[in-house]
């Protein structure tokens, strides 16, 4: 059975990035849109970043173009919109897709573990949430509308 360490994902540049990096740390996996009513969540996502760092939190954020096709861009486009919108600093990967056939296996992955409600595997929108500890395990996923201050405290018992 994978662990989330086993996994290597291309960053938004195509560089590889070894999920073995992120040993002993807090993750916080989220699916990215740039046209969604929740793509504000990356101005939360990133005042998560910057003040829990230094603690051992990592964002790691994977845009995906399944859901309502919010997520035209290219890599970066998608890049150069976070960073002039949000001032994303947070790791951004390449376009996956979330679910269907050409579900990227850290997604399997993650829905293996971490299931939604009624054990409904299928990612429902944008913005759902992994929290991950500081040993790989997938503890909780979140929905889509819960934002990521409600999710601070869980992230700092973990911290």
């Amino acid at each position: 059975m994978a662990q989330i360490y086993d996994f290597t994902m291309a960053d938004l540049t195509g560089k590889p990035v070894a999920f073995g990096q992120f040993k002993g740390k807090v993750l916080l996996i989220v699916n990215t849109a740039s046209k969604c009513g929740f793509t504000p969540q990356y101005q939360g996502l990133e005042e998560l970043h910057k003040k829990l760092q230094g603690r051992g939190l990592e964002v790691l954020g994977f845009p995906c173009n399944q859901f309502g096709k919010q997520e035209p861009g290219s890599g970066e486009e998608i890049a150069t919109f976070c960073e002039r919108n949000y001032g994303v600093s947070f790791t951004m990967f390449e376009k996956i897709d979330v679910n269907g056939s050409d579900t990227a296996p850290l997604y399997e992955h993650l829905k293996d573990e971490a299931p939604g409600l009624l054990g409904s595997k299928a990612i429902k929108w944008n913005f759902t949430k992994f929290l991950v500890d500081r040993n790989g395990k997938v503890l909780r996923r979140y929905a889509p509308n819960t934002t990521p201050a409600e999710i601070e405290k869980d992230i700092v018992a973990l911290l």
